[in-house]
């Protein structure tokens, strides 16, 4: 198993207390760490803009928990491995803008639309190597926050939200094999379906604010098939965190996030999943458990500052499949 860093970053407070709402909203630990999204509502007509930076590392590949070298999945040509390609390393570089308005005290819209980056290494049987790009407008999501129990100390509120297919899968590059080639599934923007995400989100806190803890449950559920023939698969994903209050203005949290995630269902016929790990619709699935360190430091006129960084405990990977090494997430938030 690999070294874990830390990670996971929350709040702080903010400026006037208007109400008790607002006091506890402003407090350094009412917010979650800033790779949880939908994680708090807003009172009638206050709105929230957000942007977050997501940067993810993926290097190796495992099958199952075990670790496998590209060069003994392409093997030679006198010994041929399992695939004629292998992708050694992988980065996303995912850029989010979000918008947050309270409909009514117990009704928060929410949306949120991205763009992104991605970029993976290769190496080939034959000894060469090569880099593929894809970029553009990711999906984009929208819905509401629906409270449905408050008391100060502890709070519940369902997600509901949908996922519109805005970005691309059809994203194409040059290989040695194929000039404008049809880029796998990791390499594409979006899902290409309308996707349902619901949740629920647990908000706590002690009475002097000091500390904060929650937990937040999200599934993304697909939908149809999209033009190119197949089906991303389902997902869920479970977050807890703890924060502590280090001043009035800067707050540190510890959290755990779980995912699952299903193989492809369906195949895009141009792929041929004989050459490359990543075009192979049954070597997608998998499970992640990742820990979390992460800082919020707000300023005296409001706004907030995060960062969080993430480590994987265990990864069990349908494989061989790339692995995630580390999530770097960066945020800023600001309500009005």
């Amino acid at each position: 198993m690999k070294n874990v860093f830390l990670l996971a970053g929350f709040v702080t407070t903010t400026l006037p207390i208007i109400s008790s709402a607002d006091t506890e909203l402003s407090s350094a630990s009412s917010h979650a760490p800033i790779s949880v999204m939908g994680d708090h509502l807003h009172d009638k007509g206050e709105w929230m803009l957000s942007y977050r930076n997501m940067y993810m590392d993926m290097n190796g590949s495992l099958i199952g928990s075990d670790s496998i070298s590209a060069s003994d999945i392409v093997g030679t040509a006198d010994n041929p491995g399992q695939f004629i390609v292998a992708p050694t390393e992988m980065s996303m570089d995912m850029h989010m803008i979000g918008g947050m308005y309270g409909l009514s005290s117990r009704v928060t819209l929410v949306a949120m639309v991205s763009y992104v980056d991605k970029e993976m290494s290769h190496i080939t049987r034959a000894g060469g190597s090569f880099v593929t790009k894809s970029s553009g407008l990711g999906d984009t999501k929208v819905g509401a926050l629906v409270g449905l129990f408050d008391n100060h100390f502890h709070r519940f509120h369902a997600n509901i939200k949908v996922s519109l297919p805005t970005g691309s899968t059809d994203e194409r590059d040059d290989t040695p094999a194929m000039q404008d080639a049809f880029l796998p599934y990791p390499m594409q923007i979006g899902s290409g379906t309308y996707d349902f995400i619901p949740g629920i989100t647990y908000n706590g806190h002690s009475g002097d604010h000091a500390w904060s803890w929650g937990a937040q449950g999200i599934a993304t559920i697909r939908t149809g098939t999209n033009d190119e023939g197949y089906t991303l698969g389902d997902r869920v994903e479970f977050n807890t965190w703890l924060a502590r209050n280090l001043s009035k203005n800067l707050s540190l949290s510890l959290g755990l996030k779980y995912q699952d995630w299903d193989n492809i269902d369906g195949v895009n016929d141009v792929l041929n999943p004989l050459v490359v790990q990543t075009a192979d619709t049954q070597l997608q699935g998998g499970n992640r458990l990742d820990l979390s360190l992460g800082a919020n430091y707000i300023f005296n006129n409001g706004h907030r500052l995060a960062i969080e960084y993430a480590d994987d405990v265990s990864q069990d990977l349908d494989g061989p499949q790339l692995q995630t090494d580390f999530v770097l997430t960066i945020g800023w938030q600001k309500s009005f």
